[in-house]
């Protein structure tokens, strides 16, 4: 295994400490404790582990990516990184702080397998429920967590494919959509790729209500789910014959769709059943003003973080478009159309 490297402040703390000693395993690793000497971290492994401040922020963490952003935007590149978050304050904050050190490193170009976080609030009750699954204290399944993820940083695979299959998942109207109109130019330079589109028309998919954990678990041992219809007749399969999946995300009150927010909660059934490690995401964001990050973050915690997506570099496009066709008018909009399918090609296929 390459050495890992661990980019933390000086004087941590031992709680912190020992969550990073569960995730190496005693394994050797190169510190990062001084932002203004960073070694070169391309085709690297990477640990983040941070602790957070009184509100929510950490300024080291702050530094080591201003200086990232310094170096150049291909800083990160070809690494794999995971990220342990711990809030001795509260039970807040931890999540918004995995987003944006992911969204950032992987702007830098940095993968991420799927669930490459583990936190620690100040309760542990973010714990609970692997702790009921698994017998354990809150502190146990907590280290249990940090294990499981230095050795998915450790083994993390990507394997490329001939032909990969690629599915796209929209709930717009090709007529009207700047984010389409964006797609249609990636999808022109997307060569060998088995590509299938899945409109999710309004009405089509019920939201999720929460069902019970057995009956949830009950519906997704047999690939389905309490509301069937779209999701369990077209999406579900789908989902299990992709390699990849594009979500095609116009900005909505800075947020995804609803459509396809309803399409991600009701993955939770088929994810009873089936992880999604050896899958991966891409998306396309366009924004009628601003917030493309906030709606790339969304993405990046529902599909990576919880549902385990592999999260691969630069793997969304972000743009702002208000008016009918104003994406045909964005600055060299082709040539960042056909860099972004050089992206995706260059991480699916061999």
């Amino acid at each position: 295994m390459k050495k890992v490297y661990l980019i933390m402040s000086k004087n941590p703390s031992k709680f912190l400490l020992k969550m990073v000693k569960h995730t190496l395993n005693n394994k050797d690793y190169i510190l990062i404790d001084d932002y203004k000497n960073i070694p070169n971290l391309k085709n690297k492994k990477i640990l983040f582990a941070v602790e957070l401040d009184d509100f929510g922020g950490n300024i080291f963490i702050q530094k080591i990516f201003n200086q990232l952003f310094i170096l150049g935007k291909d800083s990160l590149k070809n690494s794999i990184g995971s990220v342990l978050i711990y809030n001795s304050k509260n039970d807040l904050y931890t999540k918004t702080m995995a987003q944006n050190i992911i969204f950032n490193a992987n702007i830098l170009g940095c993968t991420f397998p799927g669930r490459p976080l583990v936190e620690a609030t100040k309760s542990l009750l973010n714990m609970k429920t692997l702790a009921n699954a698994k017998n354990m204290t809150l502190k146990e399944a907590l280290f249990c967590s940090c294990d499981t993820l230095g050795n998915n940083l450790e083994n993390f695979n990507h394997k490329k494919l001939e032909k990969p299959k690629l599915l796209v998942l929209h709930s717009s109207n090709y007529e009207t959509s700047n984010t389409l109109r964006l797609w249609s130019m990636v999808k022109e330079n997307l060569n060998n790729m088995d590509i299938k589109e899945i409109h999710i028309a309004n009405g089509t998919v019920r939201d999720c209500i929460g069902c019970p954990y057995t009956t949830c678990k009950h519906y997704g041992e047999n690939t389905s789910c309490f509301y069937g219809g779209i999701m369990v007749e077209e999406v579900y399969p789908a989902i299990l014959e992709a390699d990849s999946i594009v979500w095609i995300c116009p900005n909505y009150n800075d947020s995804i769709a609803a459509n396809l927010k309803a399409v991600i909660n009701r993955l939770t059934a088929l994810f009873r059943k089936t992880k999604f490690y050896d899958k991966s995401i891409f998306s396309i964001i366009v924004s009628g003003n601003s917030g493309s990050d906030a709606i790339t973050k969304e993405l990046i915690s529902a599909l990576n973080i919880n549902k385990t997506f592999k999260l691969p570099p630069n793997f969304a496009i972000m743009e702002t478009a208000n008016d009918k066709d104003a994406i045909l008018e964005v600055e060299n909009i082709e040539k960042k159309a056909y860099e972004f399918s050089e992206n995706i090609t260059d991480f699916l296929q061999k």
